[in-house]
């Protein structure tokens, strides 16, 4: 049996606890024998792979190469993963840059496979590179089989600052926001945003994301999340509002309150 992270309390506390032990717990688990039964074979296998059938065909290089980017759950959809990782993303129309859900593109851009020189995967370093990947991406994983709000978080932690910080129109940050699940249920959560809201014209939610923000954080735009202290307290206002609507977890309400009016 696998390592399994060590959570002993829920809500905002319990993301302390994991923050405080992340190195050793992750260390840990990745010594595994799961884990390393995994990465050996595909570090021994991926450096053959020339074609995106062959990763495709081969169960156990398609469960390392989705899990480095949590797409673990589309293991079934071969076709569909086939087609992404064939075209690439060179071309303006292959599949990945029109997917809303960036993992894709991240995926078919890191094998490399439909451009005109040779894959990614004849790169020194390439396993190693995917290996990293999937070792955090199969750790919180793990933590979300005990607790999903702490996998949602650890998400926020990792992928945010990168859409923050990079070159795009601040409208495109938030559409990267949007188009991320585990993201924008944290944003929606914080914010305090139906469940319908999801629903409505998308120009529409990324000026209610605006308005949020701005009344929250002080600043309307995607940006300010490059700042670890602002995502922090996005991760704080997400895990306290989902303990305050599952019942409060193990804390009474008026811990739960208090904290909320700490923040």
């Amino acid at each position: 049996m696998s390592f399994q992270p060590i959570l002993p309390i829920g809500g905002y506390a319990g993301w302390r606890f994991l923050e405080r032990t992340m190195e050793r717990q992750q260390e840990v688990f990745n010594k595994s024998a799961t884990v390393k039964r995994d990465l050996d074979y595909f570090a021994e296998k991926i450096g053959k792979v020339k074609s995106a059938d062959e990763v495709v065909s081969d169960y156990r290089l398609l469960k390392v190469a989705l899990g480095a980017f949590g797409l673990q759950d589309d293991i079934g959809s071969k076709f569909f993963i086939r087609k992404v990782l064939s075209e690439g993303t060179s071309a303006n129309d292959a599949l990945a840059n029109k997917l809303a859900d960036k993992s894709y593109f991240k995926l078919a851009d890191a094998f490399g496979f439909g451009g005109s020189g040779p894959p990614h995967t004849q790169e020194p370093g390439f396993a190693d590179k995917i290996a990293k990947a999937y070792r955090e991406r199969s750790f919180e994983v793990a933590v979300g089989e005990q607790n999903n709000d702490m996998r949602l978080a650890l998400n926020i932690g990792r992928d945010l600052g990168e859409i923050a910080g990079n070159d795009s129109s601040d409208r495109a940050k938030w559409f990267s926001v949007l188009g991320s699940g585990p993201m924008r249920q944290v944003f929606d959560k914080a914010f305090g945003l139906p469940t319908a809201f999801a629903a409505i014209d998308l120009d529409r939610q990324v000026e209610v994301y605006r308005e949020k923000a701005k009344a929250m954080f002080g600043s309307s735009e995607a940006a300010q999340f490059t700042d670890p202290d602002k995502r922090d307290k996005l991760i704080k206002m997400f895990l306290i509002r989902s303990e305050i609507a599952s019942g409060f977890g193990g804390s009474s309400p008026a811990q739960t309150a208090l904290t909320l009016l700490r923040r």
